[in-house]
């Protein structure tokens, strides 16, 4: 498979090639010097592109096809993942995955979208957009985790629900409005992680929880920059523009009080070092569980009732 890079990351890898070609005369050439002039050109524009990215370029990062997915982390954060199947209603939606695991001493349920890495793959998991029974799977494991204590955490990582005649003949509405409500009241801590792209309610439908995090190149909003261009000028042209306006990246969220913690990922992008991402995503969910679990569960559910209810108040 073709290294996919993104436009604004043509000049490094430009610089990375020259690098490379120089390296391979080195033994011919007394270059060492040259070589490391160009190293510390390309870390400093690395250090350069990656600190000042547009709110467009985000939204590029988050859809990399190369970035770790919801399985990619729980294999390499988890042990002994159990993956459960089926809503008990309908059938198995394989764009939501999830399943009862461990975080080093801690046992969790962990449910999130999953995409496909080729046109195989992304058929089979419908390119990570859930239908009904995927909702319907999610809210069954989180009420099997509140049977038997166990904490939820939830990777949102979704272009949508669903939009298909037959999900909406399932019941697409209702499905994500019920979890909004069951989510807003289990009796178990929930921590949610926006790992990648967190569009609509498609997103919300297991984006409930005490705790909310973003990983930094990330974005989460009611709608796609691109559908938002569409409805407001009429065209996908002026998609840079609406993602500004929008503000939907994980700075903007944070200072929004929308959000509450923003995990860092290796620079230029959790894709660059998988391993590193999932590492220090570890560490900030380690972190988070040790101060949810303290907190009896009748005063879980007043505060995440709290929080969400003083979202989008307005005072004139």
């Amino acid at each position: 498979m073709a290294k996919a890079i993104l436009d604004f990351e043509k000049p490094i890898y430009e610089l990375e090639e020259k690098l490379a070609e120089m390296k391979k005369v080195s033994d011919n050439l007394d270059i060492a010097g040259e070589i490391k002039i160009i190293e510390e050109k390309v870390e400093t524009l690395k250090e350069s592109i990656y600190r000042d990215l547009t709110r467009w370029q985000r939204v590029q990062l988050a859809r990399h096809p190369e970035r770790p997915y919801t399985l990619d982390y729980i294999y390499m954060m988890t042990q002994n993942f159990i993956e459960l199947h089926g809503d008990r209603n309908f059938g198995d939606d394989k764009a939501i995955v999830g399943g009862f695991a461990k975080i080093d001493e801690h046992k969790v349920m962990i449910i999130g979208h999953q995409k496909g890495r080729d046109t195989k793959s992304n058929l089979y998991r419908n390119f990570g957009m859930p239908n009904p029974e995927g909702y319907r799977k999610a809210l069954r494991l989180m009420k099997l985790a509140e049977k038997f204590h166990r904490p939820v955490i939830t990777m949102i990582d979704t272009p949508g629900a669903y939009p298909g005649l037959e999900a909406e003949e399932r019941g697409q509405a209702e499905a994500i409005a019920r979890n909004l409500l069951e989510m807003s009241r289990l009796k178990v801590p929930i921590i949610v992680v926006i790992v990648g792209e967190g569009a609509s309610g498609g997103a919300l439908g297991i984006g409930i929880g005490d705790r909310i995090l973003m990983l930094e190149n990330t974005w989460y909003s009611v709608i796609s920059p691109e559908s938002c261009s569409s409805i407001l000028w009429r065209s996908w042209e002026y998609k840079e523009q609406a993602a500004e306006s929008l503000r939907l990246t994980a700075p903007d969220l944070l200072e929004q009080k929308v959000i509450d913690r923003i995990v860092p990922e290796p620079l230029g992008g959790a894709h660059k070092d998988q391993e590193l991402a999932a590492s220090i995503l570890k560490k900030v969910l380690l972190e988070e569980l040790q101060l949810l679990e303290k907190i009896k569960p009748e005063k879980l559910v007043d505060m995440r009732l709290e929080k969400f209810g003083k979202m989008g108040a307005w005072i004139e």
